[in-house]
C-alpha cells in the first residue's frame, strides 16, 4: 500500500513538471510572438506588457528547478524519469533566455516606435518567422519526443543565420548614410541578433529532446566527422583495406 502511494505521488510529481514546463513554453512563445508585433506593428503598449511580464516566466523557471529537484531527492528516479527530469530542468534555462531575449527586442522596439517609421524593421519578420517555426518544432520534439523532428533543427537554424548574416550586411550598409536613422538601424541590428540566437536555444533544445528519448548526446556530433581529404575517395576509403 505504501509502494502504491509512492508511485502516486511521484506520477503526480512528475506530471506537474511537464505541466510546469509547457506553462512556460507557452509563456515564452508568447513574448516573443508580442515582441516582434510590436516592432512591426509599432505598438509600444504591446512592448511594455512583454517587459512586465518577464517575471512570471522567470518564477516559473524557479518552480520549475524546485519541482525537479523535490523529484530527485525525494524519489531518486532513474533511467527515462530521472532524463526527464534532467531536461526539464535545462529546458526551463533555454526557454528563460529566449524570453529575455523577447524582452531584449520589446526594449528595441519600444526605442525605435518613438520616432519616425522605419521601413527597414520589415526585414526582421522573415528572420522571426523562421526563428519561431524552429522554437515550435523543437517543443513539439519535447513534447512528443520526436527524435526525426529534434535532429533535424540544427541543418534549418543554418538557413536562419544566412538570413541573420544578409540582414546584418544590408542594414550595416546602411548605416553609412543613415540620414540620422543610425540608432534606430542599430536597434535593429540588436533585434536581430536576439532572433538568432533563438534559433539556437531552439536547437538547443532539440537536442535534450534526443537526449530525453534515446539517451544520446548529440550536442557536439558535428566535430567527431573528421574533415574529407584527397585520400579519402581513394582505394582505401572504399574499403581496398
Amino acid at each position: 500500500m505504501q509502494n502504491q502511494h509512492i508511485f502516486r505521488d511521484f506520477d503526480k510529481a512528475i506530471e506537474a513538471l511537464k505541466g510546469e514546463v509547457l506553462a512556460m513554453a507557452s509563456l515564452a512563445r508568447q513574448s516573443l510572438e508580442r515582441a516582434m508585433r510590436s516592432l512591426l506593428e509599432r505598438d509600444i503598449d504591446l512592448a511594455r506588457s512583454v517587459i512586465a511580464d518577464d517575471s512570471d516566466v522567470d518564477d516559473l523557471e524557479r518552480k520549475i528547478d524546485q519541482t525537479g529537484l523535490d523529484i530527485l531527492v525525494r524519489f531518486h528516479p532513474v533511467a527515462s524519469d530521472l532524463r526527464l527530469v534532467i531536461t526539464s530542468m535545462k529546458m526551463a534555462h533555454n526557454l528563460e533566455r529566449i524570453s529575455d531575449h523577447a524582452v531584449n527586442i520589446a526594449k528595441r522596439s519600444k526605442k525605435i516606435c518613438k520616432t519616425a517609421p522605419l521601413e527597414e524593421a520589415a526585414l526582421a519578420e522573415p528572420l522571426y518567422t523562421l526563428a519561431d517555426k524552429l522554437l515550435r518544432d523543437a517543443l513539439m520534439a519535447y513534447t512528443d519526443t520526436n527524435i526525426e523532428l529534434a535532429e533535424g533543427l540544427k541543418a534549418r537554424d543554418k538557413e536562419l543565420d544566412r538570413l541573420h548574416k544578409q540582414m546584418i550586411a544590408s542594414l550595416s550598409a546602411r548605416l553609412e548614410d543613415s540620414d540620422g536613422r543610425s540608432e534606430n538601424l542599430l536597434h535593429l541590428i540588436f533585434v536581430a541578433r536576439s532572433i538568432e540566437r533563438i534559433g539556437d536555444l531552439a536547437v538547443n533544445i532539440g537536442e535534450d529532446s534526443v537526449f530525453l528519448g534515446e539517451a544520446r548526446d548529440i550536442r557536439h556530433d558535428h566535430r567527431k566527422q573528421p574533415p574529407l581529404t584527397t585520400e579519402d575517395s581513394g582505394p582505401v576509403a572504399q574499403g581496398g583495406i
